[in-house]
């Protein structure tokens, strides 16, 4: 099969696909952090999309004979997760009805940045391919566009750990889970608020804030596994 994951720069998704024998490529505004530069383009999906590929990050120009057989896309969730709702009003008007809120003093334009990302994601829903999957936290895409074909965690999938994760199918099987092992730990901050402590340990690393949103977005290789085994399938040579 010929795969894009597109808005992946961890290639765990197509790197997964790759070891199965699939001719795989991630594609991202930013430079792969995979270590495979000759499997990246880094540039538009829609682009490399229309175009049926275009210059990887390696300098060398690669374009298929075929169409994409399955595009896996990742459209960026900062606006569309409901874990960023708290930035979108002003804390001081939280039991006001929400006609009468004001935008958060740090993020005016919020509304605008979040209209923007449902047209990207939108955008990505219409692509002309036989097989898409779109993958995403919980958000306003289950009430703007539609509820989720299903939620996936990383404990179905042999990871000791939390995140809800919502997939838009198209043509694909729901993902079987195969290997599911405890939630993982929970950490409680002092104001009683509770998060899974992998996530907590980014926030903690020391890292740049542009960095611990790449590791908090990065696909957990049990998931990327299941994708490429339940979706593509190893390839036997002849």
């Amino acid at each position: 099969m010929n795969v894009l994951v597109a808005c992946e720069e961890s290639q765990a998704v197509c790197l997964a696909f790759r070891r199965l024998g699939h001719n795989a490529y991630s594609c991202d505004l930013q430079e792969c952090s995979g270590g495979f530069p000759e499997y990246h383009f880094k540039g538009d999906m829609f682009d490399v999309i229309a175009n049926r590929g275009g210059t990887l990050e390696n300098g060398i120009k690669y374009f298929l004979d075929s169409n994409w057989d399955l595009i896996i896309a990742h459209p960026p969730c900062t606006f569309l997760a409901v874990s960023g709702a708290r930035w979108y009003y002003h804390p001081d008007d939280k039991n006001l009805p929400i006609e009468q809120r004001r935008p958060h003093p740090k993020f005016p334009d919020r509304a605008k940045d979040r209209e923007e990302a449902v047209r990207f994601f939108m955008d990505v829903s219409r692509v002309g391919v036989e097989k898409l999957a779109i993958e995403n936290p919980v958000g306003i895409m289950s009430s703007r566009w539609r509820k989720p074909d299903q939620i996936i965690e990383p404990w179905q999938f042999g990871h000791e750990a939390s995140k809800k994760t919502c997939l838009w199918l198209k043509n694909l099987p729901l993902l079987i889970p195969t290997n599911i092992v405890g939630k993982g730990e929970v950490y409680v901050s002092k104001s009683g608020n509770k998060s899974p402590k992998w996530f907590t340990d980014i926030f903690f690393s020391g890292v740049s804030a542009e960095e611990r949103r790449k590791l908090r977005s990065k696909t957990f290789p049990g998931i990327a596994d299941a994708m490429a085994d339940q979706w593509g399938g190893r390839i036997i040579a002849a």
